[in-house]
C-alpha cells in the first residue's frame, strides 16, 4: 500500500475556519448586522469574500426613512440604502426589519425616563442589550445561522471556561464599555471580526473591497438625537415634563433658578445661568425635588459607586461572596481609561475606587476589567455615588 493510502484522514474537528467553526466557510451561514456604516459593511463583505454564506440584516429603528440626509446616524434613511448597496455589490441577500416599535419601547422611552429621573442614560448599551443582541440574535437563529457577526471593536477569545470578552487591539477604538451587558449565551453566538484590527486597516479593506462607504464618516451622535439636542427628544416623548426649580449650592445657598433638571448633567460647568466669583460644577441632580446641586470641583470626586443589574461574565464563581474585595480595573465613562478599584458585594454590588473619579453619574455604567489582562469581567448600572 502507498504512503498516501496509509495516511489518516484529516481531523475535521481540529480544522477551524476563521470564525471558529469546524467546517468550510461555504457551509457556515452568518448573519451580518449591517448599520450602513463602514465597519459593519467591511465585516459582511470580507466574510463573503472568504466564502461564507452571508445574510445581511439591517434594523429600521426609527423615522421610517425621515433621516435620509442626517450624517453620522445609523439604522435609518440613507444608511439603510448604503447597507443594501453593499449587499447587492457583494452578491448576498439583505433584509430590512422594522423594529421601530421595539426600539422606541426598549431604548427611547428608557432614555427619556432616565433623564427625567436626574440620571444620564446610555442608549447604545440598551440597544445592544435588547434590540440587537436579543431580538436580532433570535432572527439569526431563525435563519439557521451559525453565528451573528457585528462591526464592534471588541475581541471574543475562547478561554478554558468558554468564550471571553476582551478589549479591542486598537485601544482608541475599543467598544467594550458598550457591550458589558452581553450575556454568556449571547457571547457564545456572537463574532467580532474587527476586534484585532486598527481603524485604518478597516478603511483600507473597504477600499480594497470596492465599497462605496469606504470614506463614510463614523457615527458621532446618538442615532435618534439630531445634532446632539437630547432635550428636544425628551420633550417630544414626554410633553410638558420639564419643570423649573432651584440651583442650590452644596452648602445650602440658593444660587438661582433653572427651567428643568433635564438641561443639566453631572460634571457640567458651563451654561449654569448663575454668576459667582468661583467656578462651580453640577455635582448632583435631585429630580424628585427639582434641584440642581452645584459645588466646587473637589465636590465632584467619587470614591464609592453603588450598582444594580450587574452582569458577570468573568468566569465561574461559587458564590457572589467569592468576589467581595476582588481587585479590578473599572471604567466609569466610555471616554476614560479603566482605573484601579475593588468590588464590594456586602449590601449589594458596589465598586470602591482607589482614587476619586470626577463626573460619575447615575444612569451610566461601571464596567469591570481584569487588572492583569484585557478581559472584560462584567459591569453594572450606576444608581448612586458617594
Amino acid at each position: 500500500m502507498t504512503e498516501t493510502a496509509l495516511a489518516a484522514p484529516p481531523d475535521r474537528a481540529r480544522t477551524l475556519n476563521s470564525l471558529g467553526f469546524a467546517k468550510p466557510p461555504r457551509e457556515t451561514r452568518v448573519v451580518a448586522a449591517m448599520s450602513g456604516g463602514v465597519d459593519s459593511s467591511v465585516v459582511a463583505a470580507m466574510l463573503k469574500r472568504e466564502g461564507y454564506d452571508v445574510v445581511g440584516v439591517t434594523l429600521q429603528l426609527y423615522d421610517h426613512g425621515a433621516a435620509v440626509n442626517k450624517p453620522g446616524a445609523c439604522c435609518a434613511g440613507q444608511d439603510i440604502h448604503d447597507a443594501r448597496r453593499v449587499a447587492d455589490s457583494c452578491g448576498f441577500p439583505h433584509y430590512v426589519l422594522d423594529y421601530e416599535s421595539r426600539f422606541r419601547n426598549a431604548v427611547m422611552e428608557d432614555f427619556a425616563d432616565t433623564y427625567l429621573a436626574g440620571a444620564t442614560p446610555i442608549p447604545c448599551v440598551r440597544c445592544n442589550q435588547t434590540v440587537k443582541f436579543k431580538d436580532l440574535k433570535r432572527v439569526a437563529e431563525d435563519l439557521g445561522a451559525d453565528c451573528l457577526v457585528t462591526g464592534h471593536y471588541v475581541q471574543r477569545i475562547d478561554g478554558p471556561h468558554g468564550p471571553e470578552l476582551h478589549r479591542a487591539a486598537d485601544a482608541s477604538r475599543d467598544q467594550t464599555y458598550f457591550l458589558f451587558a452581553t450575556t454568556r449565551d449571547q457571547l457564545a453566538y456572537l463574532r467580532f471580526p474587527l476586534g484585532g484590527m486598527p481603524k485604518a486597516k478597516v478603511r483600507a479593506l473597504a477600499d480594497e473591497l470596492g465599497l462605496r462607504v469606504a470614506a463614510k464618516p463614523d457615527s458621532q451622535d446618538i442615532c435618534f438625537v439630531p445634532n446632539g439636542k437630547y432635550q428636544a427628544v425628551v420633550e417630544k416623548l414626554r410633553p410638558g415634563a420639564f419643570e423649573p426649580g432651584e440651583i442650590v449650592h452644596i452648602d445650602g445657598r440658593v444660587m438661582g433658578a433653572h427651567n428643568g433638571v433635564i438641561n443639566f448633567t453631572v460634571g457640567q460647568r458651563r451654561g449654569l445661568g448663575i454668576a459667582t466669583g468661583e467656578p462651580l460644577f453640577v455635582v448632583k441632580l435631585d429630580a424628585a425635588n427639582k434641584r440642581v446641586i452645584v459645588g466646587p470641583r473637589e465636590a465632584l470626586g467619587v470614591s464609592r459607586i453603588a450598582l444594580k443589574d450587574v452582569n458577570w461574565i468573568g468566569g465561574p464563581v461559587v458564590s457572589e461572596d467569592e468576589l467581595d474585595g476582588r481587585d479590578i480595573l473599572v471604567r466609569v465613562r466610555s471616554t476614560r481609561p479603566p482605573v484601579p478599584g475593588r468590588l464590594g458585594i456586602g449590601a449589594g454590588w458596589s465598586v470602591l475606587l482607589d482614587a476619586p473619579e470626577e463626573g460619575v453619574a447615575p444612569g451610566q455604567a461601571a464596567v469591570f476589567y481584569d487588572p492583569h489582562s484585557t478581559r472584560v469581567l462584567g459591569g453594572g448600572w450606576i444608581v448612586a455615588t458617594e
